[in-house]
C-alpha cells in the first residue's frame, strides 16, 4: 500500500468511527493504532505506547490545563455570573439590542477568568436567556448572541485550546495570551456592532427600549471579585511574579475565595467543580493520547513531510497557503471539536507554516499562526452541523427551534469572517502586545 492511500485510510477509518458516534480520542486512537501496526507491527507499538504516555503526561506544562479549567468551575458555580450580566445590562441596557449587547459584554468578561467557551455559553445563557425572553427579545436573536458570546471563553484569555496550542508549537503562554488580548476585545465589539447593526435592519427582533436597570454601587461592586482576579492571574504573570502555571492555581485559588465571600458555593458545588475539572481533563488529555498516536502513525508514512515539500514546490505566497490552511479548520469545524482540531493537526501544518517566508521572526509567526488557528476553529462552536455552542444554548432554550439558532449566529459569522480577514493581512495587530513581555 502507498503512503498516501495509507494517510487516506487513516483518516477514513477515524471519520467512519466518529459517524458513528465512537468518542473522538477513541477514533484518533483506533485508527493511529492501525496505521502504526500496518507499517511497524504490534511488538513496536507497545513499545510506543509504554513509553509515550508517561513522556506525554509527566510534562509540568500540562498542569496548566486542569487548573484553568478548575478556575472556570469555580467562577460558575459561585454565582459570579449573576454580577456580571447584571452589570452589563446596567451599562448597555439603554441601547436598542442592549441586553444582547450586555449578554456578549458578561460573556467577555467571564471568558477572562474561565477559558472554556461551552462553559461560558452556558453559563452566562442560564443568567441572560430569562431576562432576554421577559424584554421580547426573538428567540433567534437570544440564542445566537449567546452561542456567539460563549466563545469568547476561548478568545479571550485565558484559552485552554490556546494552551494547548502552546504546548504542541513548544511557545510561550504568556506571549500567546498577550496576543490574544486585542483580538479577543475586537471579536467583542465586532459582536455588539453585529447587534446593533441586526436590531435596525431586521425589525421585531428586539424591543425598541429596554427597561434597563440602573447602575448602582451594589451593581459595581459586583464585578469587583472579577477585575480583581483579572488583575491579579495576568498582572503576576507579565509582571514576572509567577509562571502561567502558578497564575493558573493563584486563579483557581483566588476565584475559590471570591466564591465563598459571595457565599453562593457549597459543599455539594464545591465537589462537583472537582469532579467536572477531572472529566475535562480526563477527556482532554485522552484527546491527547489518540492525536499523539495518530500523528506518530502518519509520521511513519512521511506523507506530512512530503506535503510540505510539495506546498512549497507549488510557488503559492504565504498568506495563501494559510489561508488554505484556515479555509481547511473552518470546513474540519464542521465534524471535529476545537481541541481535537488542534491537537491533530498542529503537528502537521505548524512546521510547514514555519517553513515559509512572511518576513517576520520565527517566534512572531509562531504565535501570529497560533492566534489565527484560534480564531478559525471558533467558527466551528457556531457553525453547522456541529456547532457545539449552539446546541448547548439552544438545549437551554427549548422553545426555540434549532434552525433559529443557526440563523441567529449568521451575523456573528460575518463578524467573525472580517476579523480573521483583518487579522490574516496584518498581524501586527496579533503581535502588537506581544513585545512588551519578556
Amino acid at each position: 500500500m502507498s503512503p498516501l492511500l495509507l494517510t487516506l485510510g487513516i483518516f477514513a477509518i477515524m471519520l467512519v468511527l466518529m459517524a458513528v458516534r465512537v468518542p473522538i480520542s477513541v477514533a484518533m486512537f483506533a485508527a493511529g493504532a492501525i496505521g502504526y501496526v500496518v507499517q511497524t507491527g504490534w511488538l513496536p507499538l507497545a513499545s510506543f505506547l509504554n513509553t509515550q504516555a508517561f513522556a506525554r503526561f509527566a510534562s509540568y506544562d500540562l498542569s496548566v490545563i486542569p487548573l484553568f479549567i478548575l478556575m472556570g468551575h469555580f467562577a460558575t458555580q459561585g454565582g459570579i455570573s449573576k454580577a456580571l450580566f447584571s452589570f452589563a445590562a446596567a451599562v448597555m441596557g439603554r441601547f436598542k439590542g442592549g441586553l444582547a449587547m450586555a449578554s456578549v459584554l458578561a460573556c467577555a468578561a467571564f471568558g477572562a477568568i474561565c477559558g472554556s467557551s461551552v462553559a461560558t455559553a452556558a453559563t452566562i445563557t442560564s443568567v441572560a436567556l430569562p431576562e432576554m425572553k421577559r424584554h421580547g427579545y426573538s428567540g433567534r436573536l437570544a440564542t445566537g448572541t449567546l452561542a456567539a458570546g460563549g466563545t469568547l471563553g476561548i478568545l479571550i484569555p485565558p484559552s485552554v485550546p490556546l494552551v494547548i496550542y502552546a504546548i504542541l508549537a513548544e511557545q510561550n503562554i504568556a506571549k500567546l495570551f498577550a496576543a490574544a488580548m486585542v483580538p479577543g476585545l475586537i471579536a467583542m465589539v465586532g459582536y455588539m456592532v453585529a447587534i446593533a447593526i441586526y436590531v435596525r435592519l431586521v425589525p421585531g427582533q428586539a424591543p425598541d427600549t429596554d427597561d434597563a436597570p440602573r447602575l448602582t454601587a451594589e451593581a459595581l461592586s459586583g464585578v469587583v471579585p472579577i477585575v480583581l482576579i483579572f488583575l491579579l492571574v495576568f498582572g503576576g504573570i507579565y509582571g514576572g511574579l509567577f509562571t502561567p502555571t502558578e497564575g493558573a492555581a493563584v486563579g483557581a485559588a483566588s476565584t475559590f475565595v471570591a466564591a465563598l465571600i459571595k457565599r453562593e458555593i457549597t459543599w455539594a458545588k464545591f465537589k462537583q467543580c472537582f469532579y467536572a475539572t477531572a472529566e475535562s481533563s480526563a477527556m482532554i488529555f485522552l484527546i491527547f493520547i489518540g492525536a499523539d498516536l495518530m500523528n506518530a502513525s502518519l509520521a511513519l508514512t512521511q506523507v506530512p513531510n512530503q506535503l510540505a515539500s510539495v506546498v512549497g514546490g507549488w510557488g503559492l505566497s504565504p498568506l495563501m497557503v494559510v489561508s488554505a490552511i484556515l479555509l481547511f479548520y473552518v470546513v474540519l469545524g464542521a465534524v471535529m471539536d476545537e481541541l481535537s482540531m488542534i491537537l491533530l493537526t498542529i503537528p502537521i501544518f505548524f512546521p510547514m507554516v514555519m517553513g515559509l517566508d512572511f518576513g517576520l521572526p520565527r517566534e512572531s509567526v509562531a504565535i501570529w499562526f497560533g492566534i489565527m488557528v484560534l480564531m478559525t476553529v471558533g467558527f466551528g462552536l457556531l457553525a453547522p452541523p456541529v456547532g457545539l455552542n449552539v446546541y448547548v444554548v439552544n438545549g437551554m432554550a427549548r422553545d426555540v427551534p434549532i434552525a433559529e439558532s443557526y440563523r441567529g449566529v449568521l451575523p456573528f459569522l460575518l463578524s467573525d469572517t472580517l476579523r480573521t480577514l483583518l487579522l490574516l493581512f496584518f498581524p501586527a495587530i496579533s503581535l502588537w502586545l506581544v513585545k512588551y513581555v519578556s
